[in-house]
């Protein structure tokens, strides 16, 4: 006997096939869309940590200056800034370089380039083969404004380039006369 069969045996059709395989594409790329967003902010990570720790020493930087009287309330302002009167801050982003002998960093006195210390091959921080990135894609700008006679408006603009442009962090705080 002869099997008969019906409309519903025959299978998918080519038309059908195309269809799923191009939802399972969309799908593949947008999975793949959403891994490269995620290993971008993830490698963006270390470059915004980096830049919000070297905000804060700057801005700490400058507190302890006042705290210890190392610097007078009229040094405590940009070089050229509105009625400035012979600050010690220099004007504009500054490549990112260590304090020089007065501790406070953009000064004129500022030593090398700071850099970032990572374990070598060994494993090991604090051995000789111990890798040394220099902070080459960071600059950093203080800027200071009078308020009032004894306050100020701190800023500190971390400026840095990343896979997805340039980008900045920046923190703003108010510092006084008084210590």
């Amino acid at each position: 006997m002869a099997t008969r069969r019906t409309h519903d045996e025959d299978g998918f059709t080519l038309v059908e096939v195309f269809a799923a395989m191009m939802l399972v594409v969309i799908g593949l790329m947008a999975l793949a869309g959403a891994v490269a967003v995620g290993t971008r902010r993830l490698t963006g990570s270390q470059d915004q940590l980096i830049a919000s720790q070297r905000a804060a020493e700057a801005v700490e930087s400058v507190f302890k200056a006042r705290d210890n009287r190392i610097l007078l309330w009229d040094a405590i302002q940009n070089v050229m800034g509105a009625g400035a009167d012979g600050g010690i801050f220099l004007d504009g982003p500054r490549d990112m370089r260590e304090p020089g002998p007065d501790g406070i960093m953009n000064t004129a006195d500022d030593g090398a380039l700071q850099e970032i210390i990572r374990p070598g091959p060994d494993g090991l921080l604090g051995t000789a083969d111990d890798e040394r990135i220099p902070l080459t894609n960071f600059t950093r700008e203080i800027e200071l404004r009078e308020i009032r006679p004894n306050l100020r408006q701190l800023r500190v603009i971390v400026r840095y380039r990343t896979v997805g442009g340039p980008t900045q962090f920046i923190i703003t705080t108010f510092i006084s006369s008084y210590a």
